[in-house]
């Protein structure tokens, strides 16, 4: 994979990385990611009570209720058998006011939600699997309990430390290019030269006048190669160190303006100014 391609799937993969929030309870705080859909948690975040789904995955209507306290209610969702749209669905069916989806397996990175937005108008958030079953196991159903953060309710240092480690690996992938190509371009023998040779060096190559000889048949060595024009009497021809010959008016600028090498053989016009 050249390293361009991995600088474009780099950024690529930031923009479309889930973004992250926390969920506490009590003292203990777990990473949480929003949903694609429904509405985001703003501001100082949201607080209520948590409360496991019954049936646990939320793909039936759910049997426990948020009852009728004056704080808010969350519910504990497991992931699986329908979709995170289903499931939210139903929490909000049931009188929740905010959804938390819980991973069924053990992974490195959270997933981010998506769905229809339409009809759904409670938040939502997704969690591993470990942060669920932790939720699962101590939450008691009380008010004020459980608190789902923004988020862009993030520490400075994390922010510190996500930004210097992106451009590190930036830095990286585009050192890599640059020795990549300077390896290259040695590899092809470039060198510093420019690409044409000055004008009054061009000059200093041998010149003659032409003379026609006396000959049968056509000979191609009687013609430019460059405007492929017969050689007349009098023109006044280029000689170059592969002795091939040109009228100046056509050589001259190849040499200064396109090539260093001859137009016929490719050698190159070794010369010094």
């Amino acid at each position: 994979m050249s390293p361009r391609r991995f600088l474009l799937l780099l950024l690529a993969a930031a923009a479309f990385r889930p973004s992250a929030g926390l969920i506490r309870l009590g003292s203990t705080s777990f990473l949480d990611a929003p949903a694609r859909f429904g509405p985001q948690v703003t501001g100082d975040g949201i607080c209520g009570s948590l409360r496991a789904a019954d049936p646990a995955n939320a793909c039936a209507p759910i049997k426990s209720s948020a009852g009728k306290g004056p704080g808010m209610a969350f519910v504990l969702i497991a992931r699986g058998n329908c979709s995170f749209e289903d499931k939210v669905l139903a929490a909000q069916e049931a009188g929740f006011d905010a959804a938390v989806v819980y991973d069924d397996e053990e992974k490195s990175s959270l997933y981010s939600m998506v769905g229809d937005s339409e009809d759904i108008h409670i938040p939502a958030v997704f969690v591993s699997k470990i942060a669920g079953e932790t939720l699962k196991k101590f939450a008691k159903g009380e008010d004020g309990e459980c608190c789902i953060n923004s988020s862009m309710d993030e520490t400075a240092g994390t922010v510190l430390v996500m930004s210097f480690v992106s451009l590190v690996v930036i830095i990286s992938v585009l050192a890599s290019f640059l020795f990549a190509r300077n390896c290259r371009l040695l590899r092809h023998g470039v060198d510093n030269r420019p690409p044409y040779i000055k004008k009054h060096v061009v000059e200093k190559l041998p010149r003659s006048v032409y003379k026609a000889q006396c000959s049968s048949g056509n000979n191609f060595d009687e013609a430019c190669a460059i405007c492929l024009e017969d050689y007349d009497n009098g023109d006044m021809l280029r000689l170059l160190p592969c002795k091939h010959e040109f009228h100046v008016a056509c050589i001259d600028p190849w040499l200064t303006k396109w090539g260093t090498f001859c137009p016929v053989c490719k050698l190159e016009v070794i010369t010094s100014e």
